[in-house]
C-alpha cells in the first residue's frame, strides 16, 4: 500500500473515532442532530480554549474525560473476573 493510503486510512480512523465521541457523549441525540447547534458549541469550546481561562477548562475538561472514561471502563469488566469477597 502506498504512503498516501496509509496516511489517507489513518486520518480517516482519527476523524471516526472523534465523530465517535460526538455520538458516545449523546450530543447527536441531545440536540436532535443539530449540526448547526453542535457546530457552535463546538466553536464556544475552541474560543474558551483560546481565552485566558483556558488553562482551567483544560484541567476541568481532561479530569472529566478521564473519570468517564474510567467508569466505563469499570461497568465493562465482567462480574466474573472480579475478585471473589467473602460473603460470610
Amino acid at each position: 500500500m502506498r504512503t498516501w493510503q496509509v496516511e489517507r486510512r489513518k486520518r480517516t480512523r482519527h476523524l471516526i473515532e472523534l465523530g465517535g465521541l460526538v455520538v458516545k457523549v449523546g450530543i447527536v441525540d441531545l440536540t436532535n442532530d443539530d449540526r448547526a447547534m453542535i457546530y457552535g458549541a463546538l466553536l464556544w469550546m475552541a474560543d474558551k480554549l483560546r481565552s485566558e481561562d483556558c488553562d482551567r477548562a483544560r484541567k476541568l475538561w481532561a479530569e472529566k474525560g478521564k473519570q468517564a472514561f474510567a467508569a466505563e471502563r469499570a461497568a465493562d469488566v465482567p462480574a466474573s473476573s472480579l475478585p471473589q469477597q467473602d460473603q460470610a
